[in-house]
């Protein structure tokens, strides 16, 4: 007997689903589960979201987040870091910030696990791009490399320590070499 093949979800059943652990992301129409974090990815994570808050938020410039889920354009994503600048934040009638965010990060980090596709994550950067995302960052910790995507440009690859790190220009005031992103696995 010939089975037909099930109904893919729409983008509104699908965030209609309960979250699972780690994140599923909803891109082309299909879902797909993010790779559970292991050390080297979580420590970049965690020390990226300190440093660039520690820098960026308490002049209300803007906010990293971990692991926000953003739907956008047709899809929805849970960027390893998502960077809004403060006055995209979405935020509730009483200020405080909202539980959905319904558009694209300003900045989007993605740190590659090990067995992840790179060209899904490329892919999830690069749609980002088309929409209000001023950067995209891929880090490589295997490699020891960030490959940077600007819209409409060629992506830059870092792969020298003392290389400083370019930021959107929001960002200015956070300077981070190669060589110092990559210590915080030596700590």
């Amino acid at each position: 007997m010939l089975q037909t093949p099930p109904k893919p979800l729409t983008l509104a059943e699908f965030i209609k689903l309960p979250e699972t652990k780690p994140a599923s992301e909803y891109i082309d129409g299909q879902i797909i589960q993010k790779p559970m974090p292991q050390g080297e990815h979580s420590t970049i994570q965690g020390e990226l979201i300190i440093s660039i808050n520690a820098t960026v938020k308490p002049k209300k410039i803007a906010r990293a987040f971990p692991e926000l889920r953003c739907t956008f354009g047709g899809k929805s994503i849970v960027p390893d870091v998502a960077i809004f600048t403060w006055e995209r934040i979405p935020r509730q009638e009483n200020g405080r910030i909202a539980n959905v965010f319904e558009i694209a990060p300003d900045w989007i980090i993605e740190i590659l696990s090990p067995d992840q596709s790179a060209t899904k994550v490329i892919k999830k950067i690069l749609r980002s791009l088309q929409y209000e995302t001023k950067m995209g960052w891929l880090i490589d910790p295997d490699e020891q490399t960030v490959f940077v995507y600007l819209p409409q440009q060629q992506p830059q690859v870092f792969d020298q320590p003392h290389e400083l790190l370019p930021v959107p220009t929001f960002a200015s005031e956070f300077q981070l070499t190669l060589g110092d992103l990559f210590a915080w696995l030596l700590e």
